[in-house]
């Protein structure tokens, strides 16, 4: 009886503080699984501490333009993911984590300081400005609004655009795309060290990938990176120089003079668009693998979607692009997590990384490191492009349009406005100018300004 006592007591619901703070027992969870969950999105996605370093300093360094210091940005990274992660955890509990955004990192230094010649630190300004407005947008209500007046064929049009971009990027920053006077590209040299180990990677990466580990990006990475120093193609000493710091702090709030302009207004719109509906679609995307959704609807959606624009406009005061919730948290919600101790956990862990600096370091100054995480991550993110309905060229159009510019014109705003251009006037030919939200007639306005003024 006693035996059976002991059991019984051992299998009863946990009823501690914590238990009830995150609500395990009534997810059906533990702080167990919770911890190993939240371990596993970080390992899954832990690639962006070496590659938005890699993005933001060195590839901006190396085109000639001035960049801010890759240990700063490194930090930037690692807080901004942290911090996010803490207040998705513990305001909004939900197991998703937070980090600089894939694609957004990239218009953020090809498109706004590469190609508009805008200075990092207004860069920064307008990162921050996006997430202020954001912020408004979410706890307002207005963004029921929004997301209406944008179709879904468009939405996951721009996601997969994304991608494309980001694989383009890789693909062009391992030399296995470069650049020609006949044909604007052309494949690299396969006989080159670098071209040689971008491939690895991405064979090794593809394999991880396909075998199911949930950290596959993150061990590819590690795996080329061990290649790449025993073959001699990457020099050790490419660390130097990467310690944490924090440099770049406050630079946001020293471009508000030129934050206004109507270059910067477009770059401003872009970052929200992109960052409020690759959030919106994370959010319900990991939250239905998790099970959390209630009738169609995500509870306390409204605190996920404010987090993100905390973190992104904290991250732009510290030095980073904007900072968005992370589809790599399907990883942790795979392996059974389920409440905002994911994300505590995956948090506690960025604020670990700090100590690993040198690793990361080596990591983000090899492009050929770098190139097969974006490749993969732009695979991922092209998924999207088999749930458009391109038997509907009222919506096919536009979509091939957002997806097609993003790589080829080499800018995410580019294929957004084109789209937004496209749609209300192919809607109106289709004679279903009745089912066009009247936003979206203003954003088809202020798209084609756009382009008039980036031509000025």
């Amino acid at each position: 009886m006693a035996t059976d006592a002991t059991e019984e007591k051992q299998d009863a619901p946990q009823t501690g503080r914590v238990d009830r703070f995150f609500g395990m027992t009534e997810n059906k969870t533990n702080w167990k699984r919770e911890v190993l969950a939240g371990t596993t999105t970080f390992l899954a996605m832990a690639y962006i501490l070496a590659v938005n370093p890699g993005i933001l300093s060195f590839g901006l360094s190396a085109a000639g333009v001035d960049a801010p210091n890759p240990g700063a940005v490194f930090t930037a990274t690692a807080l901004a993911s942290a911090l996010g992660c803490l207040i998705m955890g513990l305001w909004a509990r939900y197991p998703i984590a937070t980090a600089p955004g894939m694609g957004l990192n990239a218009f953020f230094a090809f498109t706004v300081v590469l190609t508009l010649g805008i200075p990092w630190q207004t860069a920064l300004t307008g990162t921050f400005v996006s997430g202020v407005l954001f912020f408004i947008l979410a706890v307002t209500g207005a963004r029921e609004a929004i997301v209406n007046a944008i179709p879904a064929q468009l939405k996951l049009a721009v996601g997969a655009g994304i991608g494309l971009f980001i694989a383009f990027i890789g693909l062009k920053g391992g030399e296995v795309v470069v650049a020609s006077e006949a044909t604007f590209v052309t494949i690299g040299d396969f006989t080159d060290g670098t071209v040689l180990l971008t491939v690895f990677g991405l064979l090794v990466t593809a394999v991880f990938m396909v075998l199911g580990w949930k950290g596959g990006v993150f061990y590819g990475m590690l795996a080329t990176l061990v290649v790449g120093v025993v073959t001699g193609v990457i020099d050790l000493r490419l660390a130097e120089g990467f310690t944490p710091n924090l440099d770049s702090f406050g630079a946001a709030f020293t471009g508000f003079e030129d934050a206004f302009t109507v270059h910067m207004i477009a770059v401003i719109l872009t970052m929200l668009f992109v960052d409020f509906f690759d959030t919106a679609g994370t959010l319900f995307a990991v939250a239905g693998q998790a099970g959390l959704v209630k009738d169609g609807k995500l509870p306390r959606a409204g605190r996920a979607l404010a987090t993100d624009s905390i973190a992104t406009s904290a991250g732009a005061v510290l030095g980073t692009s904007t900072t968005t919730a992370y589809i790599e948290s399907t990883a942790g919600v795979s392996v059974g997590g389920r409440t905002g101790l994911t994300a505590v956990t995956t948090g506690f862990w960025f604020i670990v990384s700090l100590v690993a600096f040198p690793v990361f370091g080596l990591v983000a100054n090899n492009p050929a490191v770098t190139a097969p995480a974006l490749i993969v991550v732009g695979v991922l993110m092209a998924k999207a492009l088999g749930e458009i309905e391109w038997a509907k060229l009222e919506y096919a159009i536009p979509a091939f349009l957002i997806v097609a510019a993003m790589p080829l014109t080499y800018s995410i705003s580019n294929g957004i406005a084109l789209g937004l251009v496209f749609f209300p006037i192919m809607m109106a030919a289709k004679g279903r100018w009745r089912d066009v939200h009247p936003i979206a007639w203003v954003l088809m306005l202020a798209s084609a300004g756009y382009f008039l003024f980036l031509t000025e």
